[in-house]
């Protein structure tokens, strides 16, 4: 709290200090309120973002860390963003499309008309996907875009570069986009401290403490896309695109009190991969209620990696990954009265084959056949919206040896109460089923360490989540607020499991055990002190996580908060930002993510805008994440360190230019996409 009270009074003493040289004769009683709008809907809400906030940004991610949505951080130097309780992943769309970094830098912010935020995409938007931002946009008739974003870490060495040009005209759009990337650092380090016990009831310690690291790593994406659009009724898009990494040298050195022995151990990684993807999609509206939507992606993934460990003994092997997949989709919508029906069949096939060679010989070749169909409706009968759906998904399954056929039934219902013009009650219901990484399906056996291996597990099966959301929230042109509370039981999920031998090697694997439970309430509020000018937001609460294992219980209380204020001071923007990291306990491992902090100013002019970052100030051992086990036959407990996060300055320089006459763009519905490799890590 410390730290959040500096940095409000920072921006809050910048704000005066501007106010004071303002004209004199302007009074809050004169000022017009066009803070952003907020509306309600059973899936998330529906944000207008402010002339002053489209101002101020120049792409996509400065324009979603202006909005200050709930348990999200948004790094727009970096051009992450991240759920900070690792309730899932975030899906970026804009007009429909599933976008990556460079659609989103090459977004123009007086383009967005509103912006979509679904908080309960349920299984309609792929497995394990906690938020979907769809930006609503305008497509310009005959324009062209060119624009630039160099970003460089004045204290590290980390590096990035993108060029990106749009050009429209008439039906026709073509977007070309390049980025590299690279970092090297030598200033990760971590400590742990393990206790085995063995067989004889003994306990054995090692403490593995780094001393000298490096990690290099280079990456190169380009993508090109043709979009052709007859006003709404007729879209076709196809896009190209191919990501190139190559990780050269990863190195550690860790020094090892193993009992009585002391001595270096030394590791080294390196891996090198690429993707083609072919994505192609078309949409029909045949009548002025109807439509039909297709989509399909065609993917394909090499990697060559090298691992080598010497702890006690040397440990190496090397993977040559072969990985094809092709997802599809077909949805109808029909707009009938009083609801919207939709309906859609997915099928997804994936093909992997890797080959382990050296210490960890294995072949894994695997076949994942999966169909899913569902069907919902959505209306209204005011003042209640809802939405009832089902789907059922059906997976075939084969590796070497090893095959399951599985059978899920998917319902959701979401029902939304308008109480008035400010307040909403919302609760929604649904099941789906999640799937271990692919990864942890192999039969391959990898050593981590002199005591430890971890073992794939073909048997795994997917498991069922039922979650429960009930949601109230108040929402003024000044003021946007919410409590939820969030409830999720994952029956027979893939969990963590550890054996011991005979001859005291200790195994993790994954199996299907009992369950994992976690209840999460959060109070969120969002304030404009003055319209348009200074802003400040806030979030809380606390998380309950429970884990039952065959052989273990586990649970856990912990609380989190998130702060944030915004000035906005003519073509200056000033910002503050605070959140005390997660804590979580999944399995059998308790983990807190690193607290973060950062300051940061930005000056927009024209077509330029200069940001300068201050993340984790007067912190300059940052401390990453600290991680304990809590197994019965094991404990270890490891703290990660990177003293390139600590006190880190970020410059970034964005130019963009955009020029054109703009109408309604049609909206793509359906995104596949797969960057799955399914290698052991």
């Amino acid at each position: 709290m410390q730290r959040l009270t500096t940095l409000s009074i920072i921006l809050l003493s910048a704000f005066c200090t501007y106010a004071q040289n303002v004209d004199k004769t302007t009074t809050l009683n004169e000022v017009t309120v066009k803070a952003a709008k907020v509306v309600n809907k059973p899936e998330g809400m529906t944000i207008y973002p402010t002339d002053a906030q489209k101002l101020a940004s120049t792409n996509g991610y400065t324009m979603l860390e202006k909005l200050t949505l709930a348990n999200l951080r948004v790094d727009n130097i970096n051009h992450t963003i991240s759920t900070i309780d690792n309730r899932g992943s975030i899906q970026l769309r804009i007009n429909g499309v599933m976008v990556s970094k460079h659609e989103m830098l090459a977004l123009c912010p007086k383009d967005i008309t509103k912006i979509e935020v679904i908080t309960n995409p349920g299984v309609r938007y792929g497995e394990d996907v906690a938020y979907v931002i769809n930006i609503i946009t305008r497509r310009r008739k005959t324009s062209y875009t060119i624009g630039t974003d160099l970003t460089t870490a004045l204290t590290t060495s980390k590096a990035e570069g993108s060029v990106y040009t749009k050009l429209n005209k008439g039906k026709n759009e073509w977007i070309l986009s390049y980025d590299v990337s690279g970092y090297r650092t030598t200033d990760t380090k971590a400590t742990q401290l393990a206790e085995y016990t063995l067989t004889d009831g003994s306990i054995y310690t090692i403490k593995r403490n780094d001393v000298k690291s490096l990690r290099e790593s280079i990456a190169h994406d380009i993508k090109l896309i043709y979009n052709q659009a007859d006003s709404t009724e007729n879209v076709l898009q196809v896009s190209l695109s191919g990501t190139f990494n190559n990780v050269p040298n990863e190195y550690n050195m860790k020094d090892i009190v193993d009992g009585d022995r002391h001595y270096r151990a030394t590791s080294r990684e390196r891996e090198k991969s690429c993707s083609p993807v072919a994505d192609v999609y078309y949409f029909r509206q045949f009548t002025p209620r109807q439509s039909i939507t297709a989509n399909a992606v065609a993917t394909y993934i090499s990697t060559q990696a090298f691992s080598y460990y010497d702890e006690v003994t040397p440990y190496q092997f090397e993977v040559n990954g072969h990985t094809a997949s092709l997802l599809s989709e077909l949805i109808y919508e029909n707009r009938l009265k009083p609801f919207t029906l939709s309906s859609g069949l997915n099928y997804s096939y994936k093909y992997i084959k890797n080959d382990y060679l050296g210490d960890a010989s294995s072949l894994t070749k695997t076949n994942h056949n999966r169909w899913y169909a569902f069907s919902e409706i959505k209306g209204a009968l005011r003042p209640i919206h809802y939405t009832i759906g089902a789907g059922a998904s059906y997976i075939h399954y084969t590796q070497n040896s090893h095959r399951y056929d599985f059978w899920t039934f998917h319902p959701k219902a979401s029902l939304s109460y308008h109480i008035n013009k400010h307040m909403q009650l919302t609760y929604t219901s649904q099941m789906s089923n999640r799937a271990s990484r692919i990864a942890m399906t192999s039969e391959a056996i990898i050593r981590t360490n002199s005591m430890e291996w971890t073992v794939g597990n073909p048997k795994l099966k997917p498991s069922r989540d039922l979650e429960q959301r009930l949601k109230f929230s108040y929402n003024t042109q000044r003021l946007q607020a919410f409590v939820e509370g969030y409830y999720k039981r994952c029956l027979h999920t893939n969990m963590a499991h550890y054996e011991r031998t005979d001859n005291d090697m200790f195994l993790y694997t994954q199996i299907n055990q009992k369950e994992i439970d976690l209840l999460n309430l959060m109070v969120y509020g969002s304030y404009w002190i003055v319209p348009e000018k200074l802003q400040i937001a806030a979030n809380g609460g606390m998380n309950r996580c429970f884990n039952y294992g065959y052989d273990y219980t586990h649970c856990q209380t912990s609380w989190f908060y998130v702060g944030s204020i915004t000035a906005y001071l003519r073509h200056f923007t000033l910002q503050g930002y605070i959140d005390n990291g997660f804590k979580i306990l999944e399995g059998e491992t308790k983990a807190h993510n690193g607290a973060y902090s950062a300051l940061k100013v930005s000056y927009a002019r024209r077509n330029w805008q200069i940001s300068l970052l201050w993340a984790n100030p007067l912190h300059p051992n940052y401390k990453m994440y600290e991680n304990t086990l809590l197994n019965r036959y094991l404990y270890k407990h490891t703290i990660g360190y990177n003293q390139d996060s600590g006190n880190r300055v970020t410059l970034n320089v964005t130019w963009h230019i955009s020029r054109g006459t703009k109408h309604k763009s049609a909206e793509k519905r359906i995104n596949l996409r797969d960057t799955d490799n399914g290698i052991i890590r």
